[in-house]
Formats: structure tokens, C-alpha cells, sequence
């Protein structure tokens, strides 16, 4: 989604929505000194973790879809890999130590102006999670275990998929897809259940 820019974040100068010479799209411009603001995708990087047949799921503290489960993603920060990102917002959300194996799923999310990045990991200890301060509790899923009306996007559903369908398969490859607004219909109308006992 495009932030909207009422004002130059240079000068304060009111801004324009207009075609720069040359460009094929409309651009913020700065009406004082004609400065173009392009504004691209922004990157969400995360992992599928395993241990011992399972999933390391997030159960969401925070909004959007608080109470629901995730995969550990999270923005990519300036100066960082795509894979620190992975290693980072799974130690973030799951406070979780894993091995990153390679790039697995990359989603492309254009209706909301983002690109959403899965890398395969493994957790090396069962007890290797908890809860970081964006979740609200972690845990190693089985997948006959998996609540899928419970994660909170469409890209977890989707990654998770693709990586149990590659494990029953017993070979991985690097899927890509095109994730577009019918995704998300019925998904944002959903309401989170209440904690599940794992077994």
C-alpha cells in the first residue's frame, strides 16, 4: 500500500501527483523544486522452521491480525541480506536460533505493494522458542496439526503449502507466485479462536 505524501519531506513544500518526463507512471513531485519521491514494494522475510517433522508457528500479539498465527516474517531493515532478515525476525518473534537453508518461496503481494521472501530453516533443540515480544506464544506444529483457517495471510498459507507438499514430495525447489486481492477474501472477516492445546 502507497503512503500518501501531502507535504515535501525536504522543504515542506506541497506535492503533486504527476508523470516526470521520461516516466511511465505518476510520482509524488515537490511543487517548489520539481524533486520525484518514488515510492517501491517493500520486502517481508521469513522462515519455515522445522524440527523433527514439525513447524515453528507465531501466534500474533500485535495488529494487523493479532491472535492469529504466522510464520516469523517481517520487514527487511536497511543494511541487511534478505537472509539476516529470515535470522532476525525469527529470533525477534520466536526468539528461536536456526540454521537458514536456502530461499524458498517468493511471493509477489502487488495490491498491497510488497513482495513476501521464505527461506527453509531447521530449529536445532525442540525447546529452542518462546515468544517474542510481537507474539503472543510460539509453537512446533505437527502438520495434521496445522490450524489453517487460523493463519493470518494468505502468503503463510500459501508457503506452507508448498513446503509440505515439496517434504511429501522429498524434494524442494524455489516457488513463486502471484498473490492477488481474491487471496485475501473471506481471510480479514475471520476472528481468532481461542488458544489451542497442543498435543
Amino acid at each position: 500500500m502507497q503512503r500518501e505524501l501531502h507535504y515535501c519531506p525536504t522543504c515542506g513544500a506541497p506535492m503533486s501527483r504527476e508523470i516526470p518526463p521520461g516516466d511511465d507512471r505518476e510520482r509524488y513531485v515537490c511543487s517548489r523544486d520539481g524533486e520525484i519521491f518514488y515510492q517501491n514494494p517493500l520486502v517481508v522475510v521469513g522462515t519455515v522452521t522445522e524440527h523433527d517433522g514439525r513447524i515453528l508457528l507465531c501466534r500474533r500479539a500485535i495488529e494487523p491480525r493479532a491472535g492469529f498465527w504466522t510464520l516469523p516474517a517481517g520487514f527487511l531493515e536497511l543494511g541487511e541480506t534478505t537472509a539476516e532478515a529470515g535470522l532476525r525476525e525469527t529470533r525477534e518473534e520466536a526468539l528461536a536460533e536456526v540454521e537458514l537453508g536456502p530461499l524458498f518461496a517468493l511471493f509477489n503481494v502487488a495490491h498491497i505493494g510488497q513482495v513476501h521472501m521464505f527461506y527453509r530453516a531447521t530449529l536445532p533443540r525442540a525447546d529452542g522458542h518462546a515468544a517474542g515480544p510481537e507474539s503472543a506464544e510460539t509453537a512446533l506444529v505437527a502438520p495434521g496439526d496445522i490450524p489453517w483457517r487460523q493463519l493470518a495471510f494468505p502468503t503463510i498459507h500459501r508457503a506452507l503449502e508448498r513446503y509440505l507438499a515439496d517434504r511429501e514430495r522429498g524434494e524442494f525447489g524455489l516457488h513463486t507466485d502471484d498473490l492477488g486481492r481474491e487471496s485475501w477474501h473471506g481471510i480479514l472477516d475471520r476472528e481468532p479462536e481461542q488458544p489451542i492445546e497442543w498435543g
